[in-house]
């Protein structure tokens, strides 16, 4: 077995699908040889998977609190696949900040808590020697993210927004973090192999042959907590914003929408159907229809790997504020 160095600490915000894959993928990857299907850099920025250790957690819902990390990935909502199995890994959920963090949708299936202030979270930051830490929170959670960051700067933490919620496009939060000296990752997460990247690759194709694009919509459908969020038409305006973003819609395109529908027994499986209508040589129509499912949460965890290497990276350099080339590669929405 490859020996766990844990010289990158990460604690992590939210502890639903997305951190049941990303801590499946640590035990999953460290043994695993180099051309293991799904991790694109075994190593990156210098680090290893092995590398990694979660040192805190942090969730508001009563149901997860003061479990194990390990168990508290299991207990419902969640719903992501088992592909590894997790030892006990000492890390007890804390509670956390509520703020904004639970939507009318998801609120009816959760027993909430959430009293922590941003001092109690920045303590136990502290206490338990994180140095990166990762914020999941449901999209449309602008409060909650701020307050997590706000907690990363006192605790002396680098800040991963793997959300839409608004902070390395946020002047005052990139200088913030540039201030202080630590690095800041965002916004919004890239799954590894999701639908936008293979929306925007079409699209770049189609641009790379002189082929106009006219109209185009992708339509996402999933079963997980994340889908539920999105059943709230405000918490579903900032994702299309950043999905838009992500697959070129400012290139040109002038009409391009965005849709999520939550279907239960999908679990944490994604759906999604894109359709471009386009216009070729002498202006004849170009129609693409495609269809691609994939599990939702793997998805994310491994870009999720690189953003915490690239993080640590940063922070044994003494570089600070947003990492813009990581940013780039792994966020929807880097820039505005």
């Amino acid at each position: 077995m490859t020996e766990r160095t844990g010289r990158i600490t990460v604690g992590v915000v939210g502890v639903g699908n997305c951190v049941a894959s990303l801590v499946q993928g640590v035990e999953f990857y460290a043994d695993a040889p180099d051309d293991a299907p799904g991790l694109t850099r075994p190593v990156c920025a210098g680090y290893a998977v092995a590398d990694v250790a979660f040192t805190a957690a942090f969730d508001v819902d009563a149901g997860k609190i003061g479990k194990d990390l390990s168990e508290a990935v299991w207990a419902e909502p969640n719903n992501a696949s088992r592909f590894a199995d997790v030892p006990h890994l000492g890390v007890p959920v804390d509670d956390g900040v509520l703020a904004d963090g639970v939507g009318a949708g998801t609120a009816p299936h959760i027993e909430t808590s959430g009293h922590a202030s941003v001092e109690d979270v920045a303590r136990r930051l502290t206490e338990t020697g994180t140095r990166v830490l990762v914020n999941f929170l449901p999209t449309g959670s602008q409060s909650a993210t701020e307050a997590y960051a706000q907690a990363a700067l006192r605790a002396g933490c680098a800040f991963v927004n793997c959300m839409p919620a608004r902070v390395a496009r946020e002047p005052r939060w990139a200088r913030a973090f540039a201030d202080a000296g630590l690095p800041l990752i965002g916004d919004d997460l890239k799954s590894q192999f999701g639908s936008t990247l293979v929306h925007h690759a079409l699209l770049d194709a189609l641009a790379a042959g002189g082929v106009r694009l006219r109209d185009t919509y992708q339509l996402n459908n999933g079963g997980n907590m994340d889908f539920l969020n999105l059943r709230d038409p405000e918490r579903m305006r900032s994702k299309k914003e950043t999905k838009a973003r992500g697959m070129g819609a400012g290139a040109g395109a002038p009409r391009v929408h965005v849709g999520a529908e939550y279907v239960p027994f999908l679990a944490d499986r994604k759906v999604a159907y894109i359709r471009v209508e386009a216009e070729a040589f002498g202006g004849t129509p170009v129609e693409i229809d495609l269809r691609m499912c994939v599990e939702d949460s793997p998805s994310a965890a491994g870009n999720v790997l690189d953003a915490v290497r690239y993080a640590q990276a940063a922070l044994d350099a003494g570089h600070g504020g947003v990492l813009a080339e990581a940013s780039a590669a792994l966020m929807k929405a880097p820039t505005d």
